[in-house]
């Protein structure tokens, strides 16, 4: 019964940490267009767990649209050559910095919230994703370059924790060449 409440309290802890996490308020989806490389991820979600050891730095391609949305597009290429592809589009709400969309390939509704961006440089995006009432947290770093400074690693570190992420579960990860263009 303990560790029932323990693992409860966590849980709640952390849905109430990501509710309250606000996005830059000068969000602008114009100058977050173009690549972007996915160097650092966190969440303590079990694919991760199970998967993390395996993953690389891949792409992403954030498209602004005419309506406000933002047209995302990822790639990673695979250790057998391949590459795996995923591409959504993320809706424009009330809120400037903070977008929706519902996942195709996963079957999830995703609150994406662009925490803290400096276009040339990086961003840090906040994800909660629910599916079948389960929410999960997933903090992303990218960088404009794979290459970021030890500063920008802590300060992702430390967004992660206080959202209620393991620290185990916090990857930065390593090199990797890029997909061909599709």
């Amino acid at each position: 019964m303990t560790l029932l409440l323990a693992v409860l309290g966590a849980v709640l802890c952390s849905w109430t940490a990501s509710s309250e996490v606000v996005p830059q308020a000068d969000f602008d989806p114009q100058a977050m267009a173009g690549k972007w490389y996915l160097v650092g991820f966190a969440t303590n979600a079990q694919w991760f767990v199970n998967r993390r050891d395996s993953m690389k730095v891949g792409t992403a391609m954030f498209t602004p649209t005419a309506d406000g949305d933002l047209d995302l597009s990822y790639a990673s290429l695979n250790s057998d050559g391949s590459c795996w592809r995923l591409n959504n589009l993320a809706k424009k709400t009330d809120t400037p910095g903070k977008f929706t969309y519902t996942s195709d390939r996963w079957g999830n509704e995703n609150d994406m919230r662009m925490v803290d961006v400096k276009y040339d440089e990086y961003a840090i995006i906040h994800t909660i994703k629910t599916k079948s009432g389960v929410l999960t947290v997933v903090n992303k770093l990218y960088g404009r370059s794979m290459d970021l400074s030890a500063e920008l690693l802590e300060k992702f570190r430390q967004f992660s924790l206080e959202t209620g992420v393991l620290p185990e579960n916090i990857a930065f990860l390593p090199r990797n060449a890029e997909c061909p263009a599709a």
